[in-house]
């Protein structure tokens, strides 16, 4: 009878609902997880920034090191060869540079609490020295 068809319909429609509802939890689910993935990954991000031997406190507009996307503030992490771990003075910085005359260095920094790698490449410009910025050691 008609009737009974009616009957096996709805019910044929309430478990599609259920199965959709059972879905979009699980889609809900899923991304509460990856939003707590991504928050984690963050966090350790922060806790494993490696540590700044100097930093960067004046640029010259213009300059190999302006040109480079170096800003002021950025703490320098690597420079060329030199680390945390190998860090004397300045002249390690010095020393790196004018054995890299033309050729590009990699420069990683902490800007803003992220590590930026930047391709800085020391040479002759209108103004002093192959850079154009002024570094000071980070006081530990």
């Amino acid at each position: 009878s008609p009737a009974g068809l009616q009957n096996d319909h709805k019910a044929l429609m309430k478990q599609v609902e259920e199965a959709l509802h059972q879905l979009h939890a699980r889609e809900k689910e899923k991304h509460a997880k990856d939003e707590a993935e991504a928050l984690a990954e963050a966090m350790s991000q922060n806790q494993s920034l490696p540590q700044a031997f100097a930093k960067v406190n004046a640029v010259t507009p213009g300059s190999p090191a302006s040109v480079s996307g170096l800003q002021v503030d950025d703490e320098i992490v690597e420079f060329g060869s030199v680390n945390v771990n190998n860090f004397q003075n300045l002249q390690n910085i010095a020393t790196v540079v004018q054995h890299s005359e033309g050729r590009p260095l990699s420069v990683t920094v902490i800007r803003s609490g992220k590590k930026v790698h930047l391709g800085l490449t020391p040479k002759r410009w209108a103004g002093k020295g192959l850079l154009g910025c002024n570094i000071i050691p980070l006081q530990r």
